[in-house]
């Protein structure tokens, strides 16, 4: 007989076994849509806290998503983590697939809905791609220590400008940027964040000042990363670009910069910590999407 401590969790397994038998399919997509978000919120919660080490001279830079996923290979066991972010990754890139082909958020057609879901496509995208340069890490190991996160950008930058019409590519990926940065900004002012969540409201309020604040970190990080991407385009000159370590890392150089790069390294953590929440409570409809 288990405990009134223990009731609630044996009862949730309960719930998730009988789930597991009466839908597999749609039971098994939405853990893995969940584990995506946690794969997310990892990635942010380690970009933040290893900004807030840099800003207090802990370590000796900022760090993007390689940098960070490349730190986690040196911890015990590194590599089972790895894995699971990967795969996390993946997911979470499928998630996305769901979202804009499929509509699983049940957005509509309107003009703001498509290009809500093609952001959500080229979101999938890039955490598909972030997914496997995440196995790409396991395979080298050895490697980990001959580029850093800012000059793998470089180098992904230098690459697309050598083929026809890279310079706006590049310029045109400094757009979406900038373009991501400014709408996570604006949605910290007019989005429910509480309303893609089934949760009380308790949870609710301070989910969505969480959210709110996660989304203005992770807007004002994009910003310097977009415009250097956008000028790297224009002066097809790769030295331009960095990643969001780099951006981090270039707030610490202004006026007040160990301030600012902090301030902003707290609000991707409240990014990280509001994937969580969205891991937990986040309404995820597959249902629909693959039937029972």
């Amino acid at each position: 007989m288990p405990t009134s401590a223990t009731e609630p969790a044996a009862s949730a397994l309960a719930q998730v076994r009988a789930w597991l038998r009466v839908a597999p399919w749609s039971a098994l997509a939405e853990l893995a849509c969940r584990a995506g978000y946690l794969a997310r919120g990892f990635i942010y919660l380690s970009i933040g806290i290893m900004a807030v080490a840099a800003a207090l001279e802990l370590t000796p830079k900022a760090q993007g998503s390689r940098g960070v996923l490349e730190a986690w290979a040196h911890w015990p066991f590194g590599v089972v983590l790895l894995w699971l972010a990967g795969l996390g990754l993946y997911a979470f890139a499928g998630w996305r697939l769901l979202q804009s082909v499929f509509d699983a958020d049940r957005q509509g057609d309107s003009l703001r809905a498509i290009g809500s879901r093609v952001g959500q496509a080229i979101s999938g995208v890039v955490y598909g791609a972030l997914g496997i340069s995440v196995f790409g890490l396991i395979d080298t190991l050895e490697d980990l220590t001959e580029t850093d996160d800012q000059a793998q950008t470089r180098q992904a930058v230098a690459a697309v400008l050598s083929l026809p019409g890279g310079e706006l590519l590049i310029a045109a990926a400094g757009l979406f940027i900038l373009g991501a940065g400014l709408g996570n900004i604006i949605q910290v002012f007019g989005r429910d964040f509480c309303k893609p969540l089934a949760c009380d409201a308790v949870i609710g309020r301070w989910a969505s000042w969480v959210g709110r604040a996660g989304y203005l970190g992770r807007g004002i990080a994009f910003l310097p990363v977009g415009g250097l991407m956008l000028m790297a385009g224009l002066k097809a000159r790769s030295q331009e670009a960095t990643g969001m370590g780099g951006a981090l890392q270039m707030m610490e150089g202004q006026p007040y910069g160990d301030a600012l790069m902090t301030t902003v390294a707290l609000g991707l953590i409240a990014f990280g910590v509001f994937a969580f929440i969205e891991a937990r409570y986040r309404r995820i409809a597959v249902d629909d999407v693959l039937g029972r």
